[in-house]
């Protein structure tokens, strides 16, 4: 199947008059000369452009066609770079290719293109609304970086540079914006045991995503069933059941089940298999409500998975890059490697 990408178009010349004096509110103008304007462009080496006088303010300007500005490489270039970036080439790779064109494209310009579109990319998410988020933590290239998704579209909301695991102060304060900007009302996390206390504080609802808890817990299960006692491996095997099955009194039976178990003290240094039986039970049993939010909510997904695909996107763009010199260019390169251009 053909892959199209969406490119700006443009044009050779505009025989639209403006429609405005882009100095005050005059709109009648005289014709005052044209010029020809050498640009880069894939298809396009050369634009005509017209000048125009205003006749209220008497000043003129240049009214450029479409796809074309003051600068000299077009939208389409513009865009083109940046597409080629976030789909792996290297600023120095993007300037080979497009030699073989005949387009004179610097890697510093190329560069310049991928911020400028991370910016504006920035600027855009800033106010959009967004009823439920995905949030979860990601470590790219030696930095922690905390990733926000809108779930019902899939689309970015937000990226800050911030360690989730140590400062969780900044990701309060961080959650905090997201809310006011973007008027949250609810969240789905990994199982950090901070997130609850954070959507309580907030006033959000909270689901954790239920590929990380089973996750953790299918692991922790399968070391119970090689160091437990014979007599206990029927409780692994009902918690198993339970979190597969998730029946309505499941919090109910995890407490049972925990009830059931001896009593030990633990040796100084020492963690014996039915105290780590024990621990599992009370977690379950203490966190069952909010691995099970979706049931009562149905704009809440059980996963988390739109924001790992997203992180999946720029941990691979991230691999085949030199790194990042500042904060404001990590994220911009992040927001770049994780749009579709199809």
């Amino acid at each position: 199947m053909p892959i199209v990408l969406q490119l700006p178009s443009v044009k050779r010349n505009n025989s639209i008059r403006p429609q405005q004096c882009p100095h005050c509110p005059g709109v009648t103008f005289q014709r005052w000369g044209q010029v020809r304007k050498s640009v880069k462009d894939p298809q396009l080496r050369m634009v005509k452009v017209y000048r125009y006088r205003c006749t209220e303010c008497h000043r003129t300007f240049r009214h450029y066609p479409d796809g074309i500005t003051r600068a000299q490489q077009s939208a389409r270039m513009k865009k083109l770079a940046v597409i080629s970036w976030s789909l792996g080439l290297s600023y120095r790779g993007l300037e080979v290719i497009l030699s073989a064109f005949g387009v004179a494209l610097s890697r510093m310009s190329g560069w310049r293109d991928v911020q400028a579109a991370g910016a504006a990319l920035r600027r855009q998410l800033r106010w959009q609304p967004a009823r439920v988020v995905g949030v979860d933590g990601a470590w790219l290239r030696g930095k922690g970086v905390m990733v926000a998704v809108d779930l019902g579209n899939g689309r970015l909301l937000s990226i800050a540079q911030i360690d989730e695991r140590q400062d969780p102060a900044a990701v309060a304060a961080w959650l905090q914006q997201l809310k006011q900007q973007h008027d949250i009302g609810a969240i789905v996390t990994d199982d950090l045991s901070m997130y609850p206390h954070l959507a309580e504080r907030l006033g959000l609802g909270h689901q954790v995503c239920q590929f990380h808890v089973r996750r953790w817990v299918g692991r922790t299960c399968w070391e119970l069933e090689r160091s437990l006692p014979e007599e206990w491996l029927w409780v692994v095997a009902e918690v198993k059941a339970l979190l597969e099955n998730m029946p309505p009194q499941a919090s109910q039976r995890l407490h049972e089940l925990w009830k059931q178990l001896p009593g030990h003290k633990r040796r100084a240094g020492q963690d014996t298999p039915l105290e780590k039986l024990r621990r599992l039970l009370a977690t379950l049993m203490e966190r069952w409500e909010r691995y099970t939010t979706f049931f009562h909510e149905a704009e809440l997904p059980w996963t988390n998975n739109r924001t790992e695909q997203q992180i999946g996107k720029f941990k691979i763009r991230a691999k085949s890059t030199r790194g990042y010199k500042t904060e404001g260019g990590r994220l911009n390169g992040i927001l770049v490697s994780s749009q579709t251009w199809t």
